[in-house]
């Protein structure tokens, strides 16, 4: 399955660094036919001239740079944009901040050969961790997912997770213009349109670890317009 791994980046330099050959590693040793697609919204600290530096290096890579900082939804729909124009079957969504381990890949791409097509990488089933987590931030996790769980009646033990994998030709069965959310809250939107399709979805447990470096984008402000936005979406889908 040829698979596309799309990464949205603001002021992740030093963690792209070291994440995309630990991606070009696993994509070698697994044997998945796999490239990565960087969105990076104009990064002041340059890691889009750094994706540009390491797609010369290696390949396989697909720089979109963006002229602001439009929300790490937005950022999303534009790379699944490129990656079902170039005919990509499987698409991943992952974290540029080393929080998703690359080892997982392979057993996204398996899981959408079996004929899924949402499988979310999920850290409240069994097998899945958070082992850098204080207990505060379990517990608003927590929280957080039993409420957007709640209010879209979903299935999903993990709506919020970010690091999941589509089925091209089920993704492109939803007009992404439509879409409304361009913040953290775009995926809870998809599992809840994924769901009210009925898609074949499934949770594979993944280990979820503390950003390598840098500063988190989710502040309490982005916690906030989340919530909010979470609340707007489950009136009106």
């Amino acid at each position: 399955m040829k698979t596309a791994i799309i990464i949205p980046t603001y002021n992740e330099r030093e963690n792209l660094q070291g994440l995309v050959p630990q991606i070009l590693a696993v994509l070698n040793a697994s044997g998945v036919d796999g490239s990565i697609i960087i969105v990076d919204d104009s990064s002041p600290d340059g890691t889009g001239d750094l994706a540009k530096e390491l797609s010369a290096k290696h390949g396989r890579i697909i720089v979109i740079t963006r002229d602001a900082k439009l929300g790490i939804g937005s950022a999303y729909k534009d790379g699944f944009r490129t990656a079902l124009s170039l005919g990509f079957e499987g698409l991943i969504e992952m974290d540029a901040d080393g929080s998703h381990n690359p080892r997982f890949i392979p057993a996204f791409v398996e899981k959408l050969e079996e004929g899924y097509e949402l499988v979310i990488g999920s850290r409240y089933i069994p097998g899945g961790k958070t082992p850098d987590w204080p207990l505060t931030r379990r517990i608003i996790s927590k929280t957080t997912g039993f409420f957007t769980r709640f209010l879209f009646g979903l299935k999903t033990r993990d709506p919020t997770s970010g690091f999941r994998a589509y089925r091209a030709t089920a993704l492109s069965s939803i007009d992404l213009s439509k879409v409304a959310s361009n913040g953290y809250a775009f995926q809870v939107e998809m599992v809840a349109l994924c769901e009210k399709r009925r898609f074949r979805v499934c949770e594979i447990p993944i280990e979820f670890v503390d950003r390598w470096g840098g500063k988190s984008k989710l502040s309490g402000m982005e916690y906030i317009r989340f919530m909010k936005a979470v609340l707007r979406l489950a009136f009106t889908m």
